[in-house]
């Protein structure tokens, strides 16, 4: 993940070791859960809808893939020293490689020792088999953390 693509989360300072939290998660992988995908099939704006690409931004390298990739394109000149290339709508993108489905599959439902700083005691993931058994799992600890708040 690029530099650019980073969201840094703004988080409670937590008021005890990661070893005292429990984190439950709702997952579906990017391995087992999507497969690639066409640019039709997850409706890519740059296929419905055409782009362009400023030839002033492009290094020789990108200009020479771009205008030798098989994709169909024009040359719009808009003024001195700024032209695009442009590329009618219907073809592939040139990030087509990243494009995902969802599979059709139940996310995954994790239970894990720790919090967002980590596993401390090194304890393995537990996967409950459907989400009824998830949700019971955290009500039971919800409530476990409700009678040690009333104990006080």
């Amino acid at each position: 993940m690029s530099a650019s693509n980073v969201v840094h989360l703004n988080r409670i300072a937590p008021r005890m070791d990661a070893a005292a939290y429990k984190t439950y998660a709702v997952v579906s992988p990017i391995g087992s859960h999507f497969r690639r995908g066409t640019c039709a099939e997850t409706h890519c704006p740059h296929y419905l809808n055409g782009w362009r690409t400023r030839i002033e931004n492009l290094t020789p390298d990108l200009l020479h893939t771009a205008t030798h990739s098989g994709r169909q394109y024009t040359v719009m000149q808009v003024a001195e020293g700024e032209s695009y290339l442009v590329f009618p709508a219907g073809q592939p993108c040139f990030r087509a490689a990243e494009h995902r489905v969802r599979l059709d599959r139940e996310p995954l439902y994790i239970v894990r020792d720790g919090d967002h700083r980590g596993n401390p005691r090194g304890t393995r993931a537990r996967q409950h088999l459907n989400p009824a058994n998830w949700v019971e799992d955290f009500s039971e600890h919800q409530q476990k953390l409700a009678d040690e708040i009333k104990k006080g």
